[in-house]
């Protein structure tokens, strides 16, 4: 497919953006392609490209492929063990900060809307899908190996560390291994809070040990503000 030359309104600086992913495009829609979330087209009828959505969905195809083959050939563990890891590796909370530490979050098509908001669940939710359709891009342009180089040196060095702080286990329950191991305490959690209408509460979570109130945590349900309450339990303690 021959690029397009978008109007000056619609380019990026897709030279610093190749730099950052140590990947050329000859095809530069592609890349381009990548960065396009769902919601800029609603703003933009006349771009001439779609979303990203195809690419991504091929990407976590290659990413799962890729983790799943690394992980099976340098480690003996138990199936189970080894689904965790992959989890660990490839959720939206790792793939959004993989995005973020690209540094081309100026540089993504999207709406007015979504450049406002800058945190929150859909945010998080589109940089991760970005991470997906770049590795789809790639892929396409040179193939699986360059795809695989990609997401060795940039996913694939963040094992050890996931290892090594056993953040393959959710805050839940590590914490709760912790808390045993050290106080022979089994933590329990509390709403301290709930705002909002039904449709859109914000609950106000805190976890304890015994009478003791370790941390808080806010989320959009009580499980979300229990993991929240867990992980900053994990911190307060430093465990």
């Amino acid at each position: 497919m021959p690029t397009t030359t978008l109007e000056p309104r619609f380019t990026k600086d897709l030279t610093s953006i190749e730099k950052k992913l140590g990947v050329v495009f000859k095809n530069k829609d592609l890349l381009i392609q990548a960065l396009v979330h769902r919601s800029f087209l609603n703003e933009n009828r006349d771009f001439p490209l779609g979303h990203n959505e195809r690419l991504e969905f091929l990407g976590d195809a290659v990413l799962e492929l890729v983790v799943t083959d690394y992980l099976y050939s340098h480690y003996d563990n138990p199936e189970g063990e080894l689904t965790n890891w992959r989890a660990s590796l490839v959720n939206s909370n790792m793939l959004s900060t993989l995005t973020t530490e690209l540094q081309i979050e100026d540089l993504l098509y999207l709406s007015r809307g979504e450049q406002r908001d800058t945190s929150g669940k859909a945010r998080l939710k589109i940089l991760a899908n970005v991470f997906e359709s770049l590795v789809g891009a790639i892929y396409l342009e040179h193939g699986y190996e360059a795809a695989k180089n990609f997401i060795m040196a940039r996913l694939l060095v963040k094992l050890d560390y996931i290892l090594q702080n056993k953040l393959y286990l959710d805050p839940k329950t590590y914490f709760q291994e912790q808390a045993q191991e050290k106080t022979n305490i089994t933590p329990t959690y509390r709403v301290l809070s709930e705002e909002g209408p039904d449709h859109d509460k914000i609950f106000t979570v805190g976890i304890y040990l015994g009478t003791e109130q370790v941390a808080s945590g806010t989320g959009s349900s009580k499980q979300a503000a229990q993991v929240s309450a867990a992980h900053n339990a994990i911190k307060v303690k430093g465990w």
